[in-house]
């Protein structure tokens, strides 16, 4: 098999550990997954954000601002590097699905590790796209990466139209309208899934909008911390 990023063949790894067992080839080579950063060591219990602080500066703004903690943590599991960004960009933005299925194990394995506790007690819910931008990219970034998760997926947000998000500047994110409204209310606990955490005001616009619809408590898993 060969890598999905850069062509290399990939050679199985074949030890005793899993000689009689069938695993799914990896669809990055050694080089290309060593590319990826991942994060690891400390960081922000609320944001993923690297950080020395128990709870880095953003959060307590964000907590100060709003009088109330609306989403519990989010966890991400990658840095927002070169390599990531180019994988992001030929995934999301150029339409090239499969690259996508590369992120597959990392994701399964962070929801196993980090969301055990809620068992399944809760459901996911995707940030969705408008429908105009789900037309221009064919899919939704955000409800693939949900699929990948053995939990019940509910898409029970919907998204106006409006200016992407990479072209705003931080200011004018954190102080956008909440371009979400709701389609189906959710009486138990909701894991929001993105692709990216970058300021942390779409998590938040969809978390209030569930909070206000009686969901009783909100997490969020990203696949990268920007």
């Amino acid at each position: 098999m060969n890598c999905i990023w850069c062509d290399a063949d990939i050679i199985p790894q074949v030890n005793w550990g899993n000689l009689f067992v069938l695993e799914k080839p990896k669809l990055l080579c050694p080089v290309c997954e060593g590319k990826l950063d991942k994060i690891e060591g400390k960081r922000c219990v609320r944001c993923s954000r690297r950080s020395a602080d128990k709870v880095c500066s953003d959060c307590q703004w964000w907590e100060e601002k709003e009088g109330e903690r609306i989403i519990e943590f989010n966890y991400s599991i990658f840095s927002y590097n070169e390599m990531m960004k180019d994988m992001i960009a030929k995934w999301k933005y150029r339409g090239d699905y499969y690259v996508g299925e590369a992120f597959k194990h990392s994701f399964i394995t962070a929801y196993h590790e980090k969301f055990a506790f809620l068992k399944k007690n809760a459901v996911v819910v995707p940030i969705p796209l408008s429908t105009r931008r789900l037309k221009e990219r064919a899919f939704n970034q955000a409800k693939m990466l949900a699929d990948f998760l053995p939990v019940e997926t509910i898409e029970a947000l919907c998204r106006t139209h409006g200016e992407k998000q990479s072209k705003k500047s931080r200011m004018e994110r954190i102080y956008a309208d909440n371009p979400f409204f709701i389609e189906e209310s959710i009486n138990k606990s909701v894991i929001l899934v993105d692709d990216i955490y970058t300021t942390g005001t779409t998590l938040r616009h969809a978390a209030k909008l569930l909070r206000d619809h009686h969901c009783p408590e909100i997490y969020a898993l990203t696949l990268v911390r920007g």
